[in-house]
């Protein structure tokens, strides 16, 4: 598994680290960590629904950031669970931009087995950065 819980970084919240050996495998994984937070179980979401959206920041880290946001605005706007299928991160002089793909459906309480609602992606000791194997990020979810 790509990603791990964190127990003793926040009480109210939900924590977790997410690796990976490029930032697409690292933004695949924290998605599915943040979706895994909501949904005990993530083969119960079906692709009933397929969508592409993007999010740019000046900064990588907030790109991050904006990406995972960008999934809880889904679930709340549109009552959408979305496994992100792909990512696509360009560099240019303005910054970063993503483009993703997802899949998934509308919220069921009756298909999905609901841990707790995630509001909001928090700054609280969040962190993006490069190491040996990869890249690693730590994600503090306010729920």
């Amino acid at each position: 598994m790509p990603y791990r819980y964190l127990e003793d970084i926040a009480t109210a919240d939900a924590a977790f680290e997410a690796r990976g050996k490029d930032l697409a495998e690292l933004f695949l994984a924290a998605s599915d960590a943040l979706m895994n937070v909501m949904v005990s179980d993530l083969a119960s979401i079906g692709k009933s629904v397929e969508l592409e959206f993007g999010v740019e920041h000046e900064e990588l880290d907030l790109l991050l950031f904006n990406f995972l946001q960008e999934i809880v605005f889904f679930k709340d706007a549109r009552r959408l669970l979305l496994r992100v299928d792909s990512v696509e991160i360009s560099s240019g002089n303005a910054g970063y931009a993503l483009k993703a793909r997802a899949s998934g459906e509308e919220l069921d309480p009756e298909k999905h087995d609901l841990i707790v609602d995630v509001k909001a992606v928090t700054l609280y000791r969040f962190e993006l950065r490069q190491t040996e194997d990869g890249w690693l990020a730590n994600v503090v979810l306010d729920i």
